[in-house]
């Protein structure tokens, strides 16, 4: 008979494949657009192909009459919706789908035809005919736009902070970086594209949708269409990735409801791979003016990061991507804001590691340069700029084992035999390079509810409204629930992503598994406990419920990060601009690990996410129309198998201070912070050359060795 501690190895910490890997590999894992639904109709998507203006006519006559059409819905007969609707992220662009005639931004949704089948859907939407009176747009994202603003504050902080007199500190320092670095418009792009199915039965809403929060998504359509909560149940069993683009209601979802209540009957909506790139939200392009002052030494002195990002005119989001340095390098002097440009284009979202991806690259490429212009090894200088407490916050760190990950990586990477001069290496028609940059993403804690049944042929039923979209969570929290409840952890069966099981935060922001690891731990600990004073099992099964609120409320304030150093070795041709990445490391102290399998693969991720926003990933928007010259994947590029390396993800020691009740950290995100500028610093190092704007392409490259 195994022990309690016997029983634990083989939970948490454990190996496991995936419960559901099985299911998916075979293909009877269903997805938002497989369920089948009696008397099911179909709806597709008409978008603007105009830039701004006003729709004056919905030629739907003709279209009503083709094979299979059942309605043309738009903005003259459309469902209302609640007027200033605000859902878990503040107003939603959502509630204005089909409740006006103007038009925002190219891709607006202006029309949805409901038909017998997908196909005959899709044959009337490209023959419906809207006419417009246009409007003059603005597409154009620059820093000295007449209409850029200091944010008031979003998810990412303050628009601004400031301490001590930096201009001051920058007159001081004996070393001054002044650099400016540009990001591009990037795409989610998840492999499973965006889908929903909706079925009135009677004054109950049911809903099948590709969501990265169930249990949210559901209480933002009942406030869009002003029902009562309870009344709306929403279910996202398997999501094909989300990365941030799922998190909250899409036109898609909202037109479904409305098709169900105009017809009667059950509606799907599917997105095409084109549609979502105007649909589900991007990250921003940003332009960020980065300003270091230091002593001979390499300490700083100064540091000033502005970044400016683009939102639409619907809607302000903001990729504070200044907030990266408030939590990571210090200085006396110190200054970062983060500014918007509001133009006629779609709103931005969260993207995976939001504004730190982006602002990493900036402040992390510009230690580099400080490091070249002081002499200074760049994992020393970062060493030397450690700061005692949060820059900003002044709050002290939980954990930060920073230093930690660059020694470990340093020594794995093989960096002590680094020669430090550029463009000196060469194998062939190569160039060699060697760089590296740090990695941090915030780790929060967000209130969840759990219920935990022991049933009568003694295995465990745990509920919860997680998400697993793709990261493992199903696995992990099965783990979790066996450590728990003290049982080996195929007694466990765990069910997720169904609001009715109450409520809990989505996935996203490297918060999910931590968050609803602490309502999973709280369930079980408790139904264990009364199994243990010898309650008796009836055959409905023994059930409790946690609700962790009040533990989130009691933790201490403190700066808790999860920490990475990332290492990278390119080769570089300069006679054909091709950049190879040839070795990517990565090392990470991110708590307690629950799974190694599921969490090497999620770290290599996004690292390889990071790799293809070095060297490929470019929306390219047209400025005689407005819209993206390159919506699908033969021009917008993304990292294919053969630009994947030998890439490497481990991590050290990371246990969690006493306050802390989970002891895990998000690693969804972090494996992509600081891989972009590990690249860009390895390429300079290959080549000499410095390239501060993102991606690195193959003419760039070719353009700055013009001549050579």
């Amino acid at each position: 008979m195994t022990t309690a501690a016997e029983r634990r190895l083989r939970a948490v910490g454990a190996t496991r494949t995936r419960i559901e890997g099985r299911e998916k590999v075979t293909g009877a894992a269903r997805y938002a657009a497989e369920f089948p639904a009696e008397d099911l109709a179909h709806g597709w998507l008409v978008l603007s192909t105009v830039a701004h203006g006003r729709i004056t006519a919905v030629e739907d006559a003709p279209v009503l009459r083709m094979p299979g059409v059942l309605s043309v819905l738009h903005h003259g007969n459309a469902p209302r919706l609640a007027e200033g609707f605000i859902g878990l992220f503040g107003p939603d662009p959502t509630a204005e789908i089909l409740q006006h005639d103007r038009v925002p931004h190219a891709g607006w949704p202006v029309a949805c035809v409901l038909a017998e089948t997908l196909e005959q859907a899709r044959e009337a939407a490209d023959a419906l005919v809207v006419r417009y009176d246009t409007e003059p747009y603005d597409t154009g994202f620059r820093a000295d736009h007449p209409g850029a603003y200091t944010v008031a504050g979003s998810a990412g902080g303050p628009g601004r902070t400031e301490k001590g007199d930096v201009e001051a500190e920058l007159a001081a320092s004996a070393v001054v970086v002044d650099r400016t670095y540009t990001t591009p418009e990037e795409h989610h792009n998840p492999m499973e594209p965006h889908a929903a199915m909706a079925r009135w039965d009677g004054d109950r809403l049911d809903v099948i949708d590709s969501s990265q929060g169930a249990y949210a998504t559901a209480q933002d359509l009942a406030a869009l269409f002003r029902i009562d909560p309870s009344l709306v149940r929403l279910r996202s069993e398997h999501v094909g990735g989300g990365f941030g683009s799922k998190g909250q209601v899409r036109p898609h979802l909202a037109l479904a409801v409305m098709g169900a209540q105009v017809l009667g009957r059950p509606v799907r909506v599917s997105m095409t791979r084109r549609q979502t790139f105007s649909l589900i939200g991007y990250r921003s392009p940003t332009i960020q003016h980065v300003r270091l002052g230091a002593d001979t030494e390499g300490r700083l002195h100064a540091f000033d990061h502005t970044s400016t990002s683009a939102t639409s005119t619907v809607k302000e989001f903001v990729e504070a991507a200044a907030g990266y340095a408030r939590t990571m390098y210090d200085a006396p002097g110190h200054r970062t804001t983060n500014n918007v440009v509001a133009l006629n284009v779609p709103t931005p979202t969260f993207m995976r590691a939001p504004g730190e991806a982006p602002g990493s690259f900036a402040v992390e490429c510009a230690l580099d340069e400080l490091a070249e212009l002081t002499g200074i090894d760049p994992i020393e200088l970062r060493a030397r700029n450690e700061p005692a407490v949060g820059p900003v916050s002044g709050l002290p760190f939980d954990v930060r084992r920073l230093l930690e990950c660059f020694t470990e990586g340093a020594r794995r990477f093989g960096w002590a035999g680094r020669d430090p001069r550029p463009g000196v290496r060469r194998e062939g028609r190569w160039l060699i390079g060697t760089g590296t940059a740090a990695s941090s993403f915030f780790t929060g804690l967000v209130p969840s509810t759990a219920s935990a049944t022991a049933e009568a042929d003694g295995t465990f039923t745990v509920r919860i409204t997680a998400a697993d979209i793709g990261t493992g969570a199903r696995t992990a929290l099965t783990q979790v629930a066996a450590d728990a409840l003290d049982v080996p952890f195929e007694q466990v069966r765990l069910l997720i992503a169904d609001s009715d099981f109450g409520p809990a935060f989505l996935a996203g922001g490297s918060m999910g598994t931590r968050s609803w690891s602490l309502a999973v731990i709280m369930a079980g600990r408790e139904l264990r406990e009364r199994l243990a004073l010898g309650v008796d099992v009836p055959p409905e099964g023994l059930t409790v419920h946690a609700d962790t609120e009040t533990a989130v409320g009691a933790l201490t304030k403190r700066e808790r990060h999860a920490y990475g150093a990332q290492f990278a070795e390119v080769a570089v041709d300069t006679a054909t601009g091709e950049v190879r990445v040839r070795r990517l490391l990565g090392i990470f102290a991110a708590g307690r690990i629950v799974n190694p399998l599921t969490a090497r693969s999620q770290l290599t991720g996004g690292m390889i996410w990071g790799l293809s926003m070095a060297l490929h990933e470019e929306a390219v928007r047209d400025a005689r129309s407005g819209a993206l010259a390159n919506a699908d994947f033969a021009g917008y590029h993304i990292a294919a198998h053969a630009d994947v390396p030998d890439v490497e993800a481990d991590w050290i020691d990371d246990p969690a201070p006493e306050d802390d009740p989970v002891g895990m950290k998000g690693i969804g995100e972090i494996g992509t912070v600081g891989t972009a500028a590990a690249i860009a610093n390895a390429v300079w190092h290959a080549t000499g050359v410095r390239h501060r704007d993102l991606p690195i392409r193959p003419d760039r490259v070719l353009d700055a060795h013009a001549g050579s």
